[in-house]
């Protein structure tokens, strides 16, 4: 079994966690506005992803470069990993590969101290990801616990790209935000994904 193995009945039975929806949980999140880079690579993307429409032309001309402006924006030590194996667990089923992972951490060779989790969305269904993001949370939680480092929330988001759900888990309660977020609004998207790095997490 792996990440990619969970739905949201498989992670609530096997992994204990109480799912709790129907909040927006980030309303309050101040919009982060866009370097012209970004905006600029976006709006050259927009078209062309989607004519070819997969899942590997989202995932490197939308979301890889939405995660590489927090990245480039946080003043603060951040890493980001693409494609990382990630096993934590295997017994319980949390092993595999991660689509991506941002760490608060200047180490870019291993993942330490993960704080958002991003699962690609298949087939385009934000809700088929919804088990696989929130068993990859639970793994960075108990990964945290094992290198001493621990982390109260833990952040994670399934996304197509164009569309992006944002979810947050704390001890074993897990909250999936209510709204999605469309990338036409890629200033809150970017605003609610810099916030764990900018408070005390």
């Amino acid at each position: 079994m792996a990440y990619s193995d969970f739905t949201l009945t498989k992670v609530k039975e096997e992994l204990g966690l109480i799912v709790k929806e129907g909040k927006s949980l980030f309303e309050s999140v101040t919009p982060v506005l866009p370097s012209p880079y970004l905006q600029e690579s976006l709006r050259r993307s927009e078209s062309f992803v989607t004519l070819v429409n997969t899942e590997k032309v989202r995932s490197e001309f939308l979301i890889a470069p939405i995660l590489g402006e927090v990245r480039a924006q946080l003043q603060s030590p951040i890493s980001l990993f693409s494609g990382s194996e990630f096993n934590v667990d295997p017994l319980r089923g949390l092993q595999g590969f991660c689509d991506f992972i941002l760490s608060k951490s200047s180490e870019q060779v291993d993942i330490t101290a993960p704080v958002v989790t991003i699962t690609e969305a298949k087939n385009e269904s934000i809700r088929s990801g919804l088990g696989q993001c929130l068993a990859e949370m639970v793994a960075a939680q108990i990964f945290n616990q094992q290198q001493n480092n621990p982390v109260n929330r833990i952040y994670g988001v399934v996304t197509t790209g164009s569309l992006w759900r944002f979810l947050m888990l704390e001890d074993n309660l897990a909250y999936i935000d209510q709204p999605e977020y469309f990338i036409g609004n890629v200033e809150k998207i970017l605003g609610i994904l810099m916030l764990p790095f900018m408070q005390d997490t």
